[in-house]
């Protein structure tokens, strides 16, 4: 027996913040990924690190089970650190391929809750788009599907702990300070076939985030991104990740050229690669021995 699952990572999110005080996040899943193997061939488990093995632990206790009788590997395409939900990815991916191991389905719902019991989570393992409390797992809302837009994503330098940051004493000051702002992003999202609305309140909740996590040159990155074809940006909140948004069917080499001019002109951004905004979701496979 082989079962394969696979949990896609983010480009940061599109738009976070609070609504009456209470924390959310809306997904921006992209198109790397979290894969996990089971199989019955062994019980080595390779590539899990912490938070995985707590989640594998955590999702047992939850199914009422005391050991896992099957090997797990995990791979991920997602770099640590950086704001593209490597650890919910991880963790995510862990729990569907545990449950589904021992014939024991679960919900995206149940994932989320025993995921951020290990710590602030992001969504991208719900269908679709989706705002989440990302403190305590809850889906606040289902967005729908958002067209494929291509992002181009740099890095702006260091690593941000996830922990550590929701734990700051001003977060929730701050994030309150700036609802107004993240409302009327989050308004923009209610066109979910508006790609450049979408950008836009990617953009606005971005600018907002500057009061808490800023990005170096930010209102000049976007200025520049447009005016090579970009529709705007978007940010990691809690991460040091930056994409730069385009419609779906823009071409290579727009893309390459807006990526050529920010690192010419700003030199203290890396960029990683492009990816596409997909819809969130998990993908489940199971081959048996012949």
């Amino acid at each position: 027996m082989e079962i394969k699952v696979s949990v896609p990572g983010s480009c940061g999110e599109l738009v976070q913040g609070t609504r009456e005080g209470v924390p959310f996040l809306v997904t921006c899943p992209v198109d790397l990924y979290t894969h996990v193997i089971v199989t019955d061939r062994t019980r080595e488990m390779t590539g899990l690190g912490a938070k995985a093995q707590a989640a594998l632990r955590r999702v047992l206790r939850y199914l009422g089970e005391e050991t896992f009788p099957y090997g797990l590997a995990l791979a991920s395409e997602l770099p640590i650190g950086k704001g593209m939900a490597s650890s919910s990815a991880d963790i995510a991916a862990v729990c569907f391929a545990a449950a589904a191991a021992l014939d024991r389905p679960l919900t995206a719902p149940e994932v989320s809750r025993i995921a951020a019991g290990i710590e602030p989570t992001d969504g991208v393992f719900f269908p679709g788009i989706v705002r989440l409390n990302h403190m305590t797992g809850e889906c606040l809302e289902s967005l729908g599907v958002f067209p494929s837009l291509k992002i181009a994503v740099f890095d702006t330098g260091g690593a941000v702990d996830t922990l550590e940051f929701h734990q700051r004493k001003d977060l929730a000051r701050l994030s309150r300070a700036n609802e107004e702002r993240t409302d009327v992003a989050l308004t923009r999202l209610s066109h979910p076939e508006d790609a450049a609305a979408i950008a836009q309140a990617a953009t606005e909740s971005a600018l907002a985030n500057q009061s808490i996590l800023p990005k170096r040159d930010l209102a000049a990155i976007i200025e520049r991104a447009r005016s090579q074809g970009a529709l705007g940006v978007n940010a990691a909140h809690s991460g040091t990740i930056l994409g730069v948004l385009f419609p779906p069917d823009t071409g290579p080499a727009t893309v390459e050229t807006c990526v050529h001019r920010l690192a010419e002109d700003f030199p203290h951004l890396d960029y990683l690669q492009s990816v596409r905004l997909i819809s969130g979701g998990y993908t489940v496979s199971r081959r048996e021995e012949v």
